[in-house]
């Protein structure tokens, strides 16, 4: 295998796929990311998808641009950017042909990934079984096996505990209290303080429990369910963390890398 010319798919363009395909980018790998028309990443400082809405979205020195159609991705690539396409399914892969398929929605289940999509399918997190609906997992829970990538087996289940900043977890995150329309008029990395009203649902005041910086929020407007995740507050005040790939991130990253080179560098 030519690494040179290796292409990588990667389902989901939120967070943590943004962070493997900054990563793969770096690494000179074709990467491409397909997404859905109305991304609901709250990570938005840090999330390719942006560009599902802006054209163009840039994250730590590389730019995602939104393409229309499968026939744009080689022009995108030779302009040394990141192809992302409106394409749930992932059905641009039957022209792609990739030779790394890695599903980062994060949805913890398969949402349709088959082991069959590529040489190497790669799933993360919680939902895939390695071996049989996806060649390997890579560890995606905030513990001593981050990272790790597992041949054989699967992933830790969710705790549904925030990984922790400050010392404080589930502080920090802003859920939705009803289903409703979603409207702000704060912006990442705004600074806010203990109790402040920062967003609605349905006519719902939305408050915080801590003092700190909007490290992330959801799109102004967007029509959420009850319990969706709508952003999170940075205790620690940072607004530069608010566009930097947060560690986790990358050590998710790293293990993607990892199997791949596994895989191919051979």
């Amino acid at each position: 295998m030519d690494l040179a010319n290796l292409v990588v798919l990667i389902r989901g363009g939120g967070e943590v796929a943004s962070g493997v395909a900054h990563k793969l980018a770096r690494a000179r790998f074709h990467v491409c990311m397909t997404e859905t028309s109305q991304p609901l990443a709250v990570s938005r400082g840090v999330a390719f998808c942006e560009a599902i809405y802006d054209g163009e979205k840039e994250v730590e020195g590389i730019t995602a641009r939104r393409v229309e159609s499968p026939s744009q991705i080689a022009e995108v690539w030779r302009q040394n950017k990141l192809p992302i396409i409106v394409d749930p399914d992932a059905l641009v892969k039957d022209m792609l042909k990739p030779a790394v398929l890695v599903d980062a929605l994060m949805a913890k289940q398969n949402l349709g990934t088959n082991i069959s999509d590529a040489s190497l399918v790669i799933g993360l997190g919680p939902g895939f079984q390695a071996e049989e609906d996806v060649h390997v997992v890579v560890e995606t829970n905030n513990s001593e096996r981050l990272g790790r990538v597992i041949v054989t087996g699967k992933a830790e289940e969710n705790t549904g505990i925030p990984v922790a900043v400050g010392g404080l977890t589930s502080e920090r995150v802003l859920h939705s209290p009803s289903e409703g329309q979603f409207l702000t008029d704060k912006e990442i990395g705004d600074m806010v303080v203990v109790r402040e009203v920062v967003a609605s649902v349905a006519a719902q005041p939305l408050r915080t429990e801590i003092g700190g910086v909007v490290r992330a929020l959801l799109r102004n407007g967007t029509v959420v369910g009850r319990g969706a995740k709508l952003g999170e507050i940075d205790p620690s005040g940072d607004r530069e963390a608010c566009y930097t790939i947060r560690p986790r991130v990358r050590a998710i990253a790293g293990g993607v890398l990892e199997a791949i080179l596994m895989r191919f560098n051979a």
